[in-house]
């Protein structure tokens, strides 16, 4: 009784919310619904080659390994999904910085700019 010996089990050993203890479930949602279309383009493919079972597995695999591996890690610990929101919202509330006197000064891009068309001049006589 004297020769056992105590291991304590750390808080993080298992990453709760997580798929293997890896994937967060968010990222293997995604991954599910990317390689289902992904699948039936392989499906596709499958069916009109006249090759081995073989030659159609390793195509399938060389399409979807790819992308549910990149769905799977995400984008800077992000899932894709909140990568793109994100990207969108910064392209939507960009700003350029301006430095006056000292003082840093944010202002919107004027995408009105582009879209309004100039007023014509009135001539004067």
């Amino acid at each position: 009784m004297d020769n056992e010996d105590t291991y304590f089990i750390p808080a993080n050993f298992t990453d709760a919310g997580r798929v293997l203890g890896m994937f967060e479930l968010r990222n293997c949602i995604e991954a599910v619904i990317l390689a289902a279309p992904t699948l039936g383009i392989c499906m596709l493919i499958a069916h009109q080659l006249v090759v081995s079972l073989t030659i159609k597995l390793i195509i399938s695999l060389c399409l979807l390994v790819p992308v549910c591996g990149f769905a799977l890690i995400g984008i800077r610990d992000d899932s894709l999904s909140r990568y793109l929101s994100v990207y969108f919202r910064w392209l939507r509330h960009r700003r350029i910085i301006l430095n006056k006197g000292g003082t840093i000064k944010y202002e919107h891009k004027r995408r009105d700019f582009w879209r309004a068309k100039p007023a014509k001049a009135r001539r004067r006589k």
